[in-house]
């Protein structure tokens, strides 16, 4: 913060509080907020009622203080007047709620309010081994729920049948919160972000399954598999054989000092050669961690550095709009000895016999 020049920081509720200091606080219409300065200890504002349930978090090891404010009171008010603050650069996380930045700058009208973004995820964008071992342990229990699903994927169930038993697979797997189920069958593969529907599943179907849940240890699974129910026919398989082979590009791509926008092309410019490339329409990954979707970000234009610890998904894509789609992902680490995918499930299109 001192660095660059920044008099105060504020945390609401969120993936970087809880990152911060342990505490998974729910957000509500009273302000929660962790106050940090560069040369003063930090401070816990939170609605009277729910202090107890700050100190019972890991926040309450901290040993900082928290002030409780009671309904009467302005708890911007309090801000400044426990900080000192009224005028100069503040920085919010990125998801702070846009009634908490207007209130901010109704009580410091010489407050110039920015992103904390450029201290919070470069501390967050490199995970710790312990971090790591937790995306690994997710990794696993999302592998074991695709090991399952050739045993719900059937003709003759809709989208919404077959997503109900996942989401309760990801349950029974380890998962403290089911946070997405795709199923997107025939057609309905060329939608990334397909929603469950009423589609009935047909023999020859493609059918694109992307899952992820939240661990109890607040870390995120991510991983997508294609399958098909019997033979997709010769022109699918050819696709698919060329959409394996373009994630493995991108894969073996990584690397300590790589450019995010390199690890990209890597596997864009295979599904190109062979005409796929307008085809692949999203980005080939994303960072995870407390998040489903955080830095680093690899896509065309990302100038990010890849650096050792960080971890992301790889996952390029073709969709033809009304005949089907598909989708490799795995969650790859960037490692000293190279790229490990901590995904272990098989990246072969997975035939279920009908």
């Amino acid at each position: 913060m001192q660095e660059l020049g920044f008099e105060l920081m504020l945390v609401t509720p969120g993936a970087d509080l809880r990152y911060l200091i342990g505490y998974n606080a729910i957000p509500l219409e009273r302000i929660t907020a962790l106050v940090l300065q560069p040369h003063a200890e930090p401070f816990l504002l939170v609605p009277r009622l729910e202090v107890s349930t700050a100190m019972a978090s890991p926040f309450g090891d901290l040993g900082w203080e928290v002030i409780g404010w009671a309904e009467s009171a302005n708890p911007y008010e309090i801000i400044g007047e426990r900080s000192g603050f009224n005028g100069g650069r503040v920085a919010v996380d990125n998801h702070m709620w846009a009634e908490r930045v207007l209130k901010l700058s109704e009580n410091f009208p010489g407050a110039t309010i920015e992103l904390a973004a450029p201290i919070i995820s470069a501390i967050r964008i490199i995970k710790t081994p312990t971090e790591l071992d937790f995306l690994r342990v997710a990794a696993a229990a999302i592998d074991r729920v695709h090991a399952q699903i050739p045993h719900v994927l059937r003709v003759g169930r809709t989208e919404e049948e077959v997503g109900k038993d996942i989401a309760d697979l990801i349950l029974s797997e380890g998962h403290a919160r089911v946070d997405f189920v795709i199923v997107a069958s025939g057609p309905n593969g060329a939608s990334p972000h397909h929603e469950l529907s009423d589609r009935v599943i047909q023999p020859g179907d493609p059918v694109v399954v992307d899952i992820g849940g939240t661990m109890p240890s607040g870390y995120c699974s991510d991983c997508t598999r294609t399958y098909s129910m019997g033979d997709p026919g010769e022109q699918f398989r050819q696709r698919y054989s060329i959409l394996q082979r373009a994630q493995e590009l991108s894969t073996n791509a990584v690397s300590h000092g790589a450019v995010s926008h390199d690890i990209d092309a890597a596997g864009r410019n295979e599904l190109a050669t062979h005409g796929l490339g307008e085809h692949f329409i999203h980005r080939t990954g994303h960072g995870i961690g407390l998040e489903t979707h955080e830095e680093p970000y690899l896509g065309e234009n990302n100038q990010t550095v890849i650096l050792n610890n960080m971890i992301f998904s790889i996952e390029p894509g073709f969709y033809f709009e009304g005949v089907h789609g598909a989708r490799i992902e795995d969650i790859v680490i960037c490692t000293a000895d190279g790229p490990e995918p901590v995904n272990k499930q098989t990246r072969d299109l997975v035939i279920i016999g009908i």
